[in-house]
């Protein structure tokens, strides 16, 4: 307590003042090293270039963040919910984690009013805020370690914005979710069924695989074909957020076969 009086008072003197307070107002405490959290708040639109020339942003720190937020979320919901299954626990932290509710929860802690960006980047629709939060996690750990961070995460992101016992049921539907994506960058989506068998209580399983333009993104199982859909679709919007080799390599595809792309759309309709 005193330590953190005698804290408050030099900076008091510090030419960086407010930004300490503003973090402090977020956080529940003062930052050591004041320049990670500066950078998870610097979109790669307002990137600056550093002494060893490389430009500074906050991509790094987001990738970092990321791996950490979905750590913590699901031993939050391990603990939470004891007796259910990988699959509930898989889908609870997906729609904990997804770009709209961290969105959601960074204007809420107030990121905004810190977010660096362009003007350009502030008008598109976008997820900037929910990947600068992930970055500003990355920056907590690095700055505090994991168990600060942990707590941070739990006392104010779950508790003050997240019910994460009514979040949990509701319903998730990652194939529409998928075909939204396909049909708004133009990208063929396809489902191949892989296999089919039988569980040991001779139950039907399937086995379905999620194409985009003809590349594998995810590969599901279900007691169903649309369960096994849903699951193979869950997992190519994963590697759809954490791959961005795999998605240029969608991209690509998609200028090599523009006829193809065409018949596929006219189909649909």
């Amino acid at each position: 307590m005193i330590k953190d009086i005698f804290y408050r008072i030099r900076l008091f003197h510090h030419a960086k003042k407010e930004s300490y307070f503003a973090l402090y107002r977020i956080l529940g405490f003062f930052p050591n090293d004041i320049t990670l959290y500066e950078e998870a708040l610097l979109h790669k639109s307002s990137s600056k270039e550093n002494t060893n020339g490389h430009y500074r942003n906050n991509e790094r720190l987001e990738f970092l963040g990321d791996a950490i937020l979905d750590a913590v979320i699901a031993d939050i919901a391990y603990k939470k919910f004891p007796t259910r299954d990988e699959g509930f626990l898989t889908n609870t932290r997906s729609k904990i984690v997804k770009r709209e509710m961290m969105d959601r929860v960074a204007t809420r802690l107030g990121l905004n009013q810190l977010l660096i960006s362009s003007n350009r980047i502030k008008t598109q629709k976008n997820h900037i805020l929910g990947n600068a939060l992930e970055a500003f996690i990355g920056a907590i750990y690095l700055d505090q370690g994991y168990r600060k961070t942990s707590q941070f995460i739990e006392k104010k992101i779950i508790k003050p914005f997240i019910d994460i016992e009514t979040l949990a049921k509701k319903e998730v539907n990652f194939k529409s979710k998928l075909l939204e994506w396909s049909q708004k960058y133009k990208v063929m989506l396809d489902f191949e069924l892989l296999e089919n068998f039988t569980d040991p209580e001779n139950n039907p399983v399937f086995q379905s695989q999620a194409k985009l333009n003809g590349l594998p993104a995810g590969v599901g199982t279900g007691y169903s074909k649309k369960e096994s859909q849903q699951q193979a679709s869950r997992m190519a919007m994963k590697k759809i957020k954490s791959d961005r080799a795999f998605v240029q390599e969608v991209m690509t595809l998609k200028r090599m076969l523009p006829a193809l792309r065409i018949q596929y759309y006219e189909d649909l309709q």
